[in-house]
This record gives structure tokens, sequence and C-alpha cells, in this order.
């Protein structure tokens, strides 16, 4: 009973979970002074872990015959090639090996949702860290980072492909196009520039929104059906507490595998897409 006593609600349980080992408490929307350091962690952890498998993948490669993990990353990479030899219309030396990192790197960020909820949070309290979210595509700023990144990109190759002068005129004369009167071409430049600004955020914002709510969702079911097995044990009903966490537990972690792996190939063809756009004039 004294255990039971101690033990945290469903809120506080929920509320301590998706709280992050941070420098400080945020206490604003934007707080551009708080570092998450779980999500830096694990992030650039799996970012380690993807550029060891992609390298290992390279070296072992051998003619003839592939093995099963040969083959498999033979046939992931074929799969992002033909994607941005489709889509991207240029040079794509670095864009494909681009897309495939982002593929797996989201991918494995992705999975990390499917360990158990309290086994990660649990082995960093043996070491006295009391939070830990170790899911960095569950936390918007992890998604906003690499949307940025995105962002950075079609700024890059927007500059390289047209020139910053030729950039720069498409920014003021698309979609509108101009006009040879002086008096209409500064209203439809503005309007110009107005509506390619809120273009470029619109695309960067939503390409970090779309999987951080995919994701947060996610993690959110997890957290309650785990919650259904800690009920087990505090409720004379508790068999069927049991059989519905391990019922809905199993259903959703078969669901969800479906999920990570076509949210992570929705980020990788949106980047692509946003890359291919860049190449392209009005």
């Amino acid at each position: 009973m004294a255990a039971t006593g101690q033990a945290p609600t469903a809120t506080e349980y929920i509320v301590h979970h998706l709280t992050h080992l941070s420098t400080a408490k945020q206490k604003a929307i934007v707080d551009f002074s708080i570092v998450n350091y779980d999500t830096v962690f694990f992030s650039v952890l799996v970012l380690g872990i993807t550029l060891w498998i992609l390298r290992s993948a390279a070296r072992r490669a051998t003619p003839g015959v592939p093995g099963k993990f040969q083959a498999f990353v033979e046939m992931l990479v074929e799969l992002v090639e033909e994607q941005s030899k489709s889509i991207v219309h240029g040079d794509r030396t670095f864009i494909a090996p681009l897309a495939l990192t982002v593929f797996v790197w989201v991918l494995l960020m992705n999975a990390i949702d499917l360990i158990p909820v309290d086994l990660l949070p649990w082995i960093a309290g043996l070491f006295g860290i009391h939070y830990l979210r170790p899911l960095p595509t569950a936390d918007l700023n992890g998604t906003l980072g690499m949307s940025f990144g995105v962002f950075l990109l079609m700024i890059y190759y927007g500059i390289k492909v047209k020139g910053f002068g030729g950039f720069l005129h498409e920014l003021v004369t698309a979609p509108f196009g101009t006009s040879k009167n002086p008096l209409a071409a500064i209203p439809l430049g503005v309007a110009n520039l107005g509506i390619n600004i809120i273009e470029y955020l619109a695309k960067m914002v939503s390409l970090g929104m779309r999987l951080f709510g995919n994701m947060y969702a996610g993690e959110l079911l997890f957290f309650l059906i785990a919650l259904l097995g800690g009920f087990a044990a505090m409720n004379a009903t508790g068999v069927f507490m049991a059989i519905g966490h391990v019922v809905a537990g199993t259903a959703w972690l078969l669901f969800h595998i479906l999920i990570i792996l076509l949210q992570a190939f929705i980020f990788m063809m949106l980047t692509l897409v946003y890359i291919g756009q860049a190449h392209e004039g009005h």
C-alpha cells in the first residue's frame, strides 16, 4: 500500500517522460538559450551509427553474388538513386548520398521509439539522471533543426544553379512576373518577395512539424499503453489490464513500424523535392 501511494499518477508519469534533460526549464514557447542534452546526444549518436553502417557497407562491398547485408544496402542505394534521378535534374554527386544518409538517420532515430519507454530512463536513473527523453524526432527542436538544414540547402542550390543575381531576381519576379512600368513593378516585386519568403519558411516549418507530429503522437500512445501495464499491478481487474497492455502494445508496435519507415521516407522525399525545386527556374 505504501508503494502504491507513492506511485506517480498517470499525468505525472507522462509529464515525467516528456521532460527533457536540458540546461534549464523552458518557460517560453521560443527560448534559444535552452539546450536539450538528450536530443543532441541521441541525434549525434545515431548519426555516428548511420555513418558507420554506410561506411561499413561501402568497404565490405564485393563483386559477384552479394551477401544479405550488401544486397539490402544495394537495394536501398538503388531506391534512393532512382528517386533522386527522377526529382533532381542536375549534379547529384552530393544530393543522392545526402538523401540516403537522411533516410537512414531519420529511420534509426525513429526506431528508438520501439525501445520500451521505461528502459532508457531507468538506465539513466542508475547514473543519477532523473529526466531523459531519448526520441530526438519527438522533439520539435530536433526536427526543425533538420528542416533548417534542408532550408539552407535550398538557398545554397538556388544560388549555385542560378547565380546570386539570378536567385535574387527570381525572388522578386516570380510567380507574378514584373512590369516595365515602375509604379507597377515595385508592388509586384514586393508581393513576389513576400510570397517567396513565406513559401521557403512554410517548407521548412511543415517539414519539421510533420515528422515531429507523427512521432510525438506515437510516443504518447506508447506511454498510455505502458500505463495499462502499471495499472495491472494496482487494480483488482489487473488481468484485463495486463491482457490489454500486451494486445495494444503488440498491435501498436507493428503499426508503428510502418509509421517509422513512412516518416523517414517522406522526410527524404521532401528533402529531394525541395532541393529539386531549387534547381528549377520559374
